[in-house]
């Protein structure tokens, strides 16, 4: 890591800087709390000044409560090897924290003789699980459809000559094709581990639309067009993704995606649900990715663990660069479970609203 640039992590509405990492966390958290190691260390003060904006109570003998939902799977870590982060984080901030007991869910519950200690532990418990989740791959992902009729037909051309005309090229395979009914802009990931979480996220969701969507586009609705293709990487000869250039119709309101998108991704980063990568969204649609690629079948949504194998992208970018894909009426927004699939053939959605 930079020591000048730090890597950074963003907790309802603030951030923090994530010094190098000590220990390692799996992705996939045991239930085993004797099992488990994990430290906060690698943790740093806050970049912004935190301040309170949790309910603590005031209880007998003086005494302060603070109480907070956190998925079960999270509490090995908090309790760490034989209860040790717990215990430091008792000590460090003279509170006592109660985890519910392995394989119940419930919430923590923090006790204490100060406000301000009670209040530490509880934001110290906070980045601990905000690390865990940031090492963990994402299980939902906020997305615009983008499958009309029109735009997959021209989808299956573009497929089509690729393959034709560039088949022979390194890597390139029809199994490393989106799906025609899944085509959509991606906005963010999400870690959702519970059904709480998940509510908590649905009604993030809602909250945009009365706040962010219906004020930005004012009763109208918003065409898109996807014209040429693009890749994020330095060599073209070496891509993992290619994805598709997206642009709103119409001179007026060009902005209005852009800035739909980034609204909504900084409503959820500020609630703490996802973690700011940029400073605008980048917005695409994924049209090749080579982690669909299958010698098998043409499952996109395999994650089986295998090589990464990149793709000559050089004669898609030559003979493509300005293929048009047509016109997409955008419909809405939808929180969507990742590896799903609807009968229609898009995601599953937990959670969706409407820009009608």
């Amino acid at each position: 890591m930079d020591i000048l640039k730090p890597d950074l992590m963003w907790l309802e509405g603030r951030c923090y800087r994530i010094n190098p990492q000590h220990s390692s966390f799996r992705g996939d958290i045991d239930d085993q709390y004797s099992e488990d190691e994990y430290t906060d260390e690698n943790l740093d003060c806050p970049v912004e000044e935190p301040y309170e904006d949790f309910e603590i109570e005031t209880i007998g003998n003086g005494r302060y409560r603070t109480s907070f939902h956190v998925a079960r799977c999270y509490f090995p870590i908090v309790i760490g090897s034989k209860g040790v982060v717990r215990r430091r984080l008792e000590n460090e901030t003279r509170t006592q924290i109660q985890v519910p007991k392995q394989g119940q869910d419930g919430h923590i519950v923090i006790t204490g003789a100060s406000r301000s200690g009670v209040e530490a532990a509880h934001r110290r418990v906070d980045l601990i699980v905000a690390a865990a989740r940031n090492r963990q791959q994402f299980t939902h992902f906020l997305s615009i459809p983008l499958n009309g009729e029109s735009v997959q037909k021209r989808f299956h051309q573009f497929k089509e000559e690729v393959l034709d005309l560039c088949g022979h090229s390194r890597g390139i395979s029809a199994s490393i094709f989106q799906a025609p009914e899944k085509l959509h802009l991606t906005l963010g990931t999400l870690v959702i581990m519970d059904a709480e979480e998940r509510e908590r996220a649905a009604q993030c969701l809602t909250l945009c639309k009365e706040s962010i969507v219906q004020p930005l586009l004012r009763g109208e609705t918003l065409a898109v067009r996807m014209v040429g293709v693009e890749y994020m990487n330095d060599d073209p000869a070496e891509v993992d993704i290619l994805y598709g250039k997206v642009h709103v119709e119409g001179n007026d309101n060009s902005h209005v995606l852009q800035d739909l998108a980034d609204g909504i991704v900084g409503h959820f980063t500020s609630r703490g649900m996802m973690q700011k990568q940029y400073e605008r969204v980048k917005l695409h649609v994924t049209l090749m990715n080579t982690l669909f690629r299958s010698e098998e079948s043409s499952d996109i949504d395999s994650d089986k663990q295998r090589p990464r194998e990149s793709f000559d992208a050089t004669g898609i970018l030559k003979n493509f660069s300005d293929f048009d894909f047509g016109e997409h009426l955008l419909s809405g927004v939808h929180l969507s479970l990742r590896y799903s699939r609807t009968p229609s053939g898009y995601y599953q959605a937990t959670a969706e609203i409407n820009f009608t």
